[in-house]
């Protein structure tokens, strides 16, 4: 259209000058007549090549495809249009956002015990398993493990309504499932479930941490957990209400039960009360500080089996937990816990069990301290992090109904460094050395040499 417009205007500028040349031609007489004519061919040359350039624009424009109206917004203003225009989740609530995260994180590791041989199946080749730590064997070699399954994926929603209520939901996996093949050829795992719960407003529903568990005060490590031997450490189904620095839950309850004399822990999963937990925490620029409290049922309820009576026993276990970090300048903090009372089944991946039966198969209850301090240090590179760590347990066996085969104690030390060559890469090597002692005084220690890469998104 605007060329159109041109060349309109084009053509009358050049008629009004030809009639100015032919004008000037008629009243000068030393304007000869050739000179006249070649003015009137140079201007009709002009207007032929201007009608040629209007012509051929037409063309283009009537075989360019057609532009949709919404192109001719954000894009032509020279805004960047988003790469999907339509929602992730056409069921959920208007506005909601969908968060993918996770991390790729491989582990390659030197093994070493003193006392006896980790099996070939077992999860302490994997990560440090205190209760696993071999005693009153042989030493052993140095074996080496390598995978990737902890490695993990989550999806996360959140949204917020026009009454300003805030809902959502998050999910979580792993790889540490039972082996779908073997080291042979494919090292195939399966997925576990790690977090799957809602929240709305000041209530969750779902698996996640407990709330006796302080997440914040977790050191870093490349092992799974790190201070396995002293920390707090169950996820589990629960509801939760958090109002403020405040959280009270009712969890899924367990009792782990070691048979009268010793032998293989059992659980069991009887009663009807859940376990109760609650924490308050203080948080400032200092760090933060929690007090977190339990109470539990302990329960058994078994049928007879021929002449053995039936098993139904029940008594009440609670136990307190302080936690926290605390900064030290920039570049440095403290992180700790310390633990006690009715601890096991919540402690160290379950060192020891819960109770024990007594001479008439009732629930004798078995407590314990536990707990972990570790100093954290940034080096002045920032790039360069590293962390000291110990770690122990102690537990007030009945031996008289346990015998004197259980753990009586568990403890580690370790001490890692960790780089970040680019943002969300990290490279780490760590050093552990534990121990577990037995109530006959029988020891064995572990030994192992950590290395990963880990890269997170």
């Amino acid at each position: 259209m605007a060329i159109s417009h041109l060349f309109s205007l084009r053509r009358t500028v050049l008629t009004a000058a030809l009639l100015v040349s032919l004008s000037g031609a008629a009243q000068a007489d030393s304007r000869s007549e050739a000179a006249l004519e070649g003015r009137i061919a140079q201007l009709e040359q002009q207007l032929a090549e201007l009608k040629a350039a209007v012509d051929a624009q037409k063309k283009a424009t009537a075989a360019a495809p057609a532009v949709a109206p919404a192109a001719a917004g954000p894009a032509a203003a020279g805004v960047k249009l988003p790469i999907q225009v339509t929602t992730l989740t056409p069921g959920a609530n208007p506005g909601t956002t969908v968060k993918i995260g996770g991390f790729i994180k491989t582990d390659f590791m030197l093994t070493r015990t003193d006392s006896g041989q980790l099996a070939d199946s077992a999860s302490g080749r994997d990560l440090y398993v205190p209760g696993q730590t071999p005693v009153g064997g042989s030493g052993s070699g140095t074996d080496y493990d390598a995978g990737a399954k902890f490695s993990r994926l989550s999806i996360g929603v959140d949204s917020v309504t026009d009454n300003n209520d805030k809902l959502g939901a998050f999910v979580e996996w792993d790889f540490f499932g039972g082996a779908l093949g073997n080291e042979n050829a494919t090292n195939t795992y399966g997925v576990t479930l790690r977090h799957a719960y809602a929240y709305w407003n000041t209530w969750l529903a779902g698996q996640t941490w407990s709330t006796f568990m302080d997440t914040a005060a977790l050191p870093e490590a490349v092992d799974f957990i790190g201070p396995t031997d002293g920390v707090v450490f169950v996820r589990q189904p629960q509801i939760r209400y958090t109002t403020g620095n405040f959280q009270i839950s009712l969890e899924d309850p367990q009792t782990t039960i070691i048979p009268r004399g010793g032998g293989a822990a059992a659980s069991s999963d009887r009663g009807a009360v859940p376990d109760l937990a609650a924490r308050y925490t203080w948080k400032g620029t200092w760090g933060h500080f929690g007090v977190a409290g339990l109470l539990r049922d302990l329960r058994v309820d078994r049928l007879a089996a021929g002449t053995t009576p039936a098993i139904e026993d029940s008594q009440f276990g609670g136990a307190l937990s302080v936690s926290g970090k605390f900064n030290i300048g920039e570049r440095n903090d403290i992180r700790y816990q310390l633990s006690g009372g009715a601890i096991s089944r919540y402690i160290g991946l379950g060192v020891t069990s819960d109770s024990v039966l007594d001479l008439n198969n009732d629930l004798e209850g078995i407590d314990g301290f536990a707990g972990y301090v570790a100093w954290r240090h940034v080096f002045a590179n920032k790039k360069l992090r590293s962390n000291l760590m110990f770690a122990r347990s102690d537990y007030d066996n009945p031996v008289a109904f346990t015998g004197t085969g259980v753990t009586k104690s568990s403890q580690s030390f370790r001490l890692n460094f960790i780089y970040s060559p680019l943002p969300k890469l990290d490279v780490g090597v760590e050093y552990m050395v534990g121990r577990r002692e037995l109530e006959s005084g029988a020891e064995g220690d572990i030994d192992r040499l950590q290395f990963m890469a880990k890269y997170s998104f």
